[in-house]
């Protein structure tokens, strides 16, 4: 098998409106948005997160989730990530899908510090999230891609959006149903799940539930094989019935699968550059989804806060 280390790079550039929803402002995206304005953009994040999963070794699979649960909420925009600022904001910070399960908010305030501080006034929280993304899978060993950036950070959020964010429980009609709503397939809902390859769920979402005596919060691998590991093993779990989540497993086990995500997961489980090249397209697909671009939104100094007089 080949190393990690020797895998290309997956050169993928689309425009923002080609999957997703297109740009509010009608501006594309661009992979080379800040070699002007920031070309150290990459690095810096790089390093704040190497610096985090130190310590951390959570860290990476806790920062892609939260760009999913940002771009399903009303676009890529950096509203997952604002605070409680009422009347005017309520957080979606504590809706069921985020509330004491979303983490690593506070390795995106540092990598926003440090951007500050090398380009202030440049990159938005929500291009913080994608390049996150893209690093922290790279990282723990999955592909790179060349990530496309320009989205501006959003002023309001969307509780009731975010109460809708897919779950552990749903169904297979149910996930392709919350996944088609964002322009998302069913090649895309199979490629974005194994996400799950990687990181670890509260016990109390698993298909066994939590056994006597462990607290709802305990935590299990989401991948049992190779839990810190970006590779293809989660769908031999998937293949062994071994799925940590029901709403995992079901993408074998529904009745509907057969014609539709089952097909996808056999040949993910035995093709690991298959799975990475559909999941690098899959994750520039879902970054499209209604950035805002342009003069839309703002540039946030502080990824909790609206700025009253942002950039």
């Amino acid at each position: 098998m080949a190393s990690f280390s020797s895998l290309p790079l997956v050169f993928l550039f689309l425009v923002a409106s080609a999957h997703g929803y297109p740009p509010s402002s009608g501006s594309a995206l661009s992979a080379t948005f800040y070699d002007a304005s920031c070309p150290s953009a990459h690095d810096v994040v790089r390093r704040v997160i190497q610096d985090a999963r130190v310590s951390d070794p959570r860290i990476p699979a806790s920062l892609i989730r939260l760009h999913f649960h940002d771009c399903f909420v009303q676009g890529c925009d950096a509203s997952l990530l604002l605070d409680d600022d009422l009347p005017a904001i309520q957080t979606e910070k504590t809706v069921p899908a985020n509330d004491k399960s979303a983490r690593g908010f506070e390795v995106i305030d540092d990598i926003k510090a440090a951007l500050e501080e090398a380009c202030p006034g440049t990159v938005s929280c929500a291009d913080i999230l994608a390049l996150a993304a893209e690093i922290s899978v790279e990282l723990a060993g999955g592909p790179r891609w060349r990530v496309l950036l320009g989205r501006r950070d959003g002023t309001t959020t969307n509780v009731q959006s975010a109460d809708n964010l897919p779950s552990p429980f749903d169904s297979l009609d149910v996930l392709k149903e919350k996944f088609r709503n964002v322009n998302l397939d069913h090649t895309d809902l199979v490629a974005l799940q194994g996400a799950h390859t990687f990181g670890k769920v509260q016990c109390q979402f698993t298909r066994e539930n939590c056994t006597a005596g462990q607290p709802e919060g305990s935590l299990e691998n989401l991948d049992q094989v190779t839990p810190n590991l970006f590779d293809n093993k989660y769908y031999g779990n998937l293949l062994h019935g071994r799925a940590q989540l029901e709403s995992d497993q079901v993408m074998l086990s529904d009745p509907s699968a057969l014609t539709t995500t089952a097909p996808v997961v056999h040949r993910f489980a035995s093709n690991q550059q298959d799975f990475f090249r559909n999941f690098a397209a899959s994750m520039i697909k879902m970054g499209n989804i209604s950035p805002l671009t342009g003069k839309g939104g703002e540039i946030r100094k502080n990824c909790r806060r609206v700025s009253s007089k942002g950039y």
